[in-house]
């Protein structure tokens, strides 16, 4: 197993950008030049490495290899997206990997992207590129090739060094349980649990004990401000300060069903958005499969009409400086939420509203840009399924 963490270290320290890794302060794949760049980089790393890893380090100044964070980014269907724009697309994963000295919340995104062994290009236009496009390493760029296009490896043996020195071992794992409980999460409900005699599983979060009938499962735990890490790999799972999620696990599986909050006015409810469930073989594999549950909730269109004009009028106010009153600085509290609710009742330019106001929302009120930082992953969430 390969402690993500070191393996970060050793990117760090012994590797200028190259061939076979490159870093970034941060990624967005919300918008659309974001999201052509980041396949770009995706591309060209596959196809300059079809016999090993390449891999992303996000969360890293450019200049000095400072490691500053990026936001918790959680999005299981990034090879969805990968599939949906590139021709023969590379395997990959993004991980979010915890740094003690990071603030809560902070981690070090760290982007795995394995080769399928042939040749990867766009199957379509996006932004600037071209469909057809076949994109190659050169140093620290990725670089448009159009002749002489042949996939060849160079690189196995040094990233197989690399890795091998991000092995993990008995000691990194037990310090990481007791740091968990112990130092992370403190003033939290934590449990660990062992898996295959090999992986440890750490979560913590605010326990709600909810009373159900026997015929329906009896009483049931719900965790808010939910931390959940992978110990062996130092990896974390999931992160949220704000939505309800389940928790179960038995000798070969954890499974964590997450519960967003939504409604109108007082009406509201929590609707199940995923299940996520790791299992865990004798041989010392993992997988993780994840499945969307969400049926979001829909509204008569007169009223959202009414409600996105309401939330139009707030953001225009803000971008002006314009002072809100009492009324509508409870609406503001409530706006990320009620955009969510109009884009997936069809108005498409809900969500582009909440991309375009983020900056401004967030020197407006840190928990308000929260939330609209969730809006937006469970909008991913349902676009990528």
């Amino acid at each position: 197993m390969i402690n993500k963490r070191l393996l970060v270290k050793s990117l760090l320290a012994h590797n200028d950008e190259n061939s076979f890794y490159d870093k970034k302060r941060f990624i967005n794949i919300g918008e659309k030049e974001g999201k052509a760049k980041f396949l770009k980089h995706v591309c060209a790393l596959a196809n300059s490495n079809p016999e090993n890893n390449s891999f992303i380090v996000v969360g890293v100044e450019d200049e000095d290899n400072r490691i500053v964070g990026t936001d918790f980014f959680d999005d299981s269907k990034i090879q969805n997206l990968v599939n949906a724009y590139l021709d023969n697309p590379p395997f990959i994963s993004y991980e979010n990997i915890p740094f003690p000295h990071l603030p809560e919340g902070k981690v070090v995104g760290l982007v795995t992207i394995r080769s399928n062994g042939k040749l990867c290009s766009l199957r379509r236009n996006i932004w600037k590129y071209y469909g057809g496009s076949v994109f190659f390493r050169d140093g620290s760029m990725s670089m448009p090739k159009v002749f002489d296009i042949k996939i060849k490896d160079t690189n196995s043996k040094v990233v197989a060094e690399i890795e091998q020195h991000a092995r993990n071992n008995i000691e990194l794992t037990l310090n990481g349980v007791i740091d968990f409980i112990n130092n992370k999460h403190k003033d939290l409900e934590s449990h660990y649990k062992v898996f295959k005699e090999q992986f440890v599983v750490c979560w913590a979060g605010v326990a709600k004990k909810v009373s159900q009938p026997e015929d329906k499962g009896g009483d049931k735990i719900y965790y808010s401000r939910v931390d959940i890490e992978l110990i062996n790999e130092q990896v974390r799972l999931f992160y949220s300060a704000l939505d309800e999620v389940e928790i179960t696990a038995d000798d070969s599986a954890f499974s964590m069903t997450e519960y967003v909050h939504l409604g109108l006015n007082q009406h509201q409810k929590y609707y199940p958005l995923e299940t996520v469930t790791i299992t865990f073989n004798d041989n010392g594999s993992y997988k993780i499969d994840s499945t969307l549950l969400f049926e979001p909730p829909q509204y008569d269109k007169k009223l959202l009409h009414h409600v996105y004009n309401t939330n139009n009028v707030l953001l225009d106010k803000l971008k002006k400086g314009v002072p809100l009153s009492t009324v509508e600085k409870k609406d503001m509290v409530n706006l990320p939420a009620t955009y969510l609710i109009c884009a997936l009742n069809g108005f498409e330019d809900a969500k582009e509203k909440l991309d375009d106001y983020r900056w401004i929302i967030k020197e407006y009120d840190r928990s308000v840009y929260e939330s609209l930082k969730e809006s937006l992953r469970v909008l991913r969430k349902v676009k990528y399924n």
